[in-house]
């Protein structure tokens, strides 16, 4: 279940001896799946002009201090910054104490409907003299703001927020993808850090937000997304898998195309925050964690976009699980984030 052997590109050649799951594909198949989701005409100007209205934007970034908790070995803030549609964005920030030159940091998502996490879960990173921020998505777990208006969790549909709207820009994974990249290009505007030296990483959700930061922020150095969410949205549909954290997408369908006549449309729709297609923008070196028991979001999913990353890379695989913590994925990662 280790790290596979790569060739001269880096890219993980195939193992003959694992068995898949009858939901599955073969493994020989996933290798080369590009993926069944509909990628919509103007994906690149969409996404080039969402870069743009990002980078227009004042983020107004705002650091305090944390009253809720001290550290010998970090100073601990909370981070303000104003993203997309001014919504105010929220993520703890920690830098070693004592830094005296620009350093490595790494930007870190959560998975669907939760949070940063705590304080502490953070210091690991501190011990090797990483900075690190960890974003609160908007109307999910944490404290960013949904600009709908309310503050707090609007968690439930995010996928299809925005999905009947005559202008797919109002998607909300858009400003959530674009939060990503957004955190990232501060993170690198802080005389701590070495713009040159900075990673993304994070499971589930987090591992969709891990390839969509190194795909709109191309600078970032090294990516560790853990079995992403938000790639190839048709596959998942044709496996009877819009369950779980696609669940929404199975009411969407019931409520608002009960017949599927719409099903192109919707599906080319969702195309613009498909991940397999920003995936041919990432820079990055890429360690991606893939689960082959994955029913929430399943292996060919994932294969779609990580066969379309141009840059070195290398996938890991774990035959036995599913969506789960992965025996030593954080250990793993953290050494993977050495090489910054």
């Amino acid at each position: 279940m280790g790290l596979f052997p790569t060739g001269s590109l880096g890219i993980s050649l195939p193992p003959s001896h694992f068995s898949m799951p009858t939901f599955e594909k073969p493994l020989s198949e996933l290798w080369t799946y590009q993926g069944c989701n509909p990628r919509p005409a103007d994906f690149d100007p969409y996404w080039d002009s969402s870069v743009a209205e990002m980078a227009a934007i004042d983020p107004q970034v705002e650091l305090r201090a944390s009253a809720v908790v001290s550290s010998k070995m970090a100073e601990c803030f909370d981070l303000w910054f104003t993203g997309i549609g001014g919504a105010r964005i929220h993520a703890k920030y920690l830098r070693p104490r004592g830094v005296s030159a620009p350093g490595p940091a790494v930007v870190k998502f959560h998975g669907y409907s939760g949070g940063c996490g705590e304080w502490s879960d953070k210091l690991a990173y501190i011990s090797q003299g990483i900075s690190i921020a960890a974003l609160d998505c908007r109307g999910q777990g944490g404290l960013s703001e949904d600009v709908g208006g309310v503050k707090g969790t609007t968690y439930r549909g995010h996928i299809i927020r925005g999905l009947e709207d005559p202008d797919p820009k109002r998607l909300l994974f858009r400003s959530i993808f674009l939060d990503c990249a957004q955190l990232a290009r501060i993170l690198m505007s802080f005389p701590e850090v070495d713009p040159a030296r900075v990673g993304a990483t994070g499971g589930s959700q987090g591992g969709a937000l891990t390839l969509a930061c190194a795909a709109l922020e191309p600078r970032i150095k090294l990516a560790a997304p853990v079995y992403p969410f938000l790639c190839d949205y048709r596959r998942t549909w044709e496996m009877d898998l819009f369950k779980d954290a696609y669940e929404e997408l199975r009411l969407f369908f019931r409520l608002f195309d009960p017949r599927h006549e719409r099903e192109n449309e919707i599906f080319t729709r969702l195309g613009y925050i498909d991940c397999q297609f920003l995936a041919p923008r990432i820079r990055a070196e890429v360690l991606m964690l893939t689960s082959l028991m994955d029913t929430v979001c399943p292996p060919s999913t994932q294969f779609a976009a990580y066969n379309k990353i141009p840059s070195k890379k290398n996938l890991v695989l774990y035959p036995d699980f599913g969506h789960e913590a992965l025996p030593d994925q954080n250990d793993r990662i953290l050494n993977f984030m050495h090489g910054l």
